[in-house]
């Protein structure tokens, strides 16, 4: 079975990867397995669709509706939105799944399609792997006929009602905050700087003149640059960083240091536990997250569980534990008593609140955890997978953990796209550090080519 879906979809280069035969196809399977698992058979599957700004957008929307109303199901567009947008809407509009074209923080040449189920949840793998099944047939059923041929509405409000509910939920007066947002020329261009203006603040975009190629361009979540040197030039109280569609969030102090998705897990998870709103005072982090968030919520009593990397792996381990908030250290934030995915704009609110709240700055707040030093080392090798069965890697591994000791650590995960390893480190002396590192991918390479 060829295996088209990652940790976050379908993605790859627009036209070469994903086509729009391919999304087509997407549509058309979701339409049919959809309706195949409805109680009253007579009824269609309704799927929300929207996208980011990317110029392939709409040609992949095109397609992806035409296979799922050929195939029997309703297609409402929601246009250009951020994907926890459809997640919420999803659940809102009581419609069977909703599907997001975007690849998130990647460059504009490349685009994705991440489906959510009618609980706003990313499609569990058994969902996915129905789809590849359906996908790998050589020949699809028959198009729907006469009345069994679905049809698209467009839905111009989906996005003013993912404001209202996210001002319901957060109902502040934002006045005394001055705000650099960075909206990545992406999906919350025309919705963050309008949600966070109406409850008061003083907002200064940058980012937010989208063309379809300029998306995550030296911009957003990824490259804060100049969000944070925009904070120290206006004198801002805080930056927020978006990626291109909106569901990370990295944030910048008053002076323009970077608080990133560690830190503000950090500073919620704290906030949540002294209010007696942490079930089980549990926070649910991947193996990437620092060194230094485990030892701050150790001291604090907040206990961690860890996944592998991916929001939709954080939300599997949240559900399991019955926590409410999880996260990545790149800003994928997820508080699943407001939504079940990680939304860039929510959590943005929230630490808002916390500031309000607390009387503290964004600088004061992140003080809670010091990050540890880390490195991270892509290493080109000819034989990824089985890195961890040669007994000298092996070895090398250890003795680099050994000097390090109990405070630092190797992390070592295959990439899941090219033939790299991803060697990361962590510890208190960086240049230390740097040495390990150094010794331990010299020995990787030489074992594994």
């Amino acid at each position: 079975m060829k295996k088209r879906f990652g940790t976050d979809g379908v993605r790859g280069e627009a036209n070469v990867v994903l086509t729009p035969t391919l999304a087509y196809e997407i549509g058309a399977a979701l339409s049919l397995i959809l309706a195949d698992a409805m109680e009253h058979k007579e009824e269609k599957p309704t799927i929300l669709i929207g996208r980011d700004t990317r110029i392939s957008g709409t040609m992949l929307e095109g397609a992806l509706v035409a296979g799922i109303c050929a195939y029997g199901g309703n297609a409402v567009t929601l246009g250009i939105i951020p994907t926890p947008a459809v997640s919420s809407l999803v659940r809102e509009r009581n419609a069977s799944a909703g599907v997001v074209i975007s690849a998130s923080h990647n460059p504009f040449y490349d685009n994705g399609i991440k489906i959510f189920g009618a609980d706003g949840r990313k499609l569990p793998d058994t969902m996915e792997e129905k789809l590849e099944k359906f996908l790998d047939q050589k020949d699809f059923p028959p198009l729907k006929r006469g009345n069994e041929i679905g049809c698209l509405v467009y839905d111009k409000k989906g996005g003013e009602d993912y404001i209202a509910r996210l001002k319901r939920l957060f109902p502040m007066d934002l006045s005394r905050f001055k705000l650099v947002v960075d909206c990545a020329n992406g999906a919350t261009s025309d919705y963050a700087v309008t949600m966070l203006s109406s409850m008061g603040a003083r907002v200064i975009p940058i980012n937010k003149d989208y063309d379809g190629v300029n998306i995550n361009e030296e911009c957003g979540s990824t490259k804060p640059a100049s969000m944070k040197s925009t904070v120290w030039n206006e004198v801002a109280d805080m930056g927020i960083a978006y990626d291109g569609d909106g569901d990370r969030v990295i944030m910048a102090d008053g002076v323009g240091n970077t608080v990133d998705g560690d830190m503000i897990m950090a500073i919620i998870a704290n906030y949540l536990k002294e209010n007696d709103m942490l079930p089980d005072h549990r926070l649910v982090v991947t193996v990437m997250s620092n060194l230094g968030l485990r030892l701050a919520m150790k001291e604090r009593g907040i206990t961690l569980s860890e996944t592998k990397v991916g929001d939709k792996n954080v939300m599997v381990e949240m559900d399991r534990t019955g926590a409410v908030i999880g996260g990545e250290q790149s800003g994928h934030i997820i508080l699943s008593k407001y939504n079940p995915t990680g939304d860039g704009m929510l959590t943005s609110l929230m630490v808002l609140q916390i500031m309000l709240e607390t009387g503290k700055s964004l600088a004061e707040l992140s003080k809670i955890m010091t990050p540890l030093p880390q490195i991270l080392r892509n290493v080109t090798v000819g034989r990824r997978d089985d890195w961890d069965k040669e007994p000298k890697v092996l070895e090398a591994v250890k003795k680099a953990e050994t000097r390090l000791g109990d405070t630092g650590r190797i992390l070592i995960r295959p990439s899941g796209t090219e033939p790299l390893l991803r060697v990361m480190g962590e510890g208190p002396d960086e240049e230390e550090l740097g040495k390990v590192l150094d010794e331990l991918v010299s020995v990787m390479i030489s074992v594994l080519q």
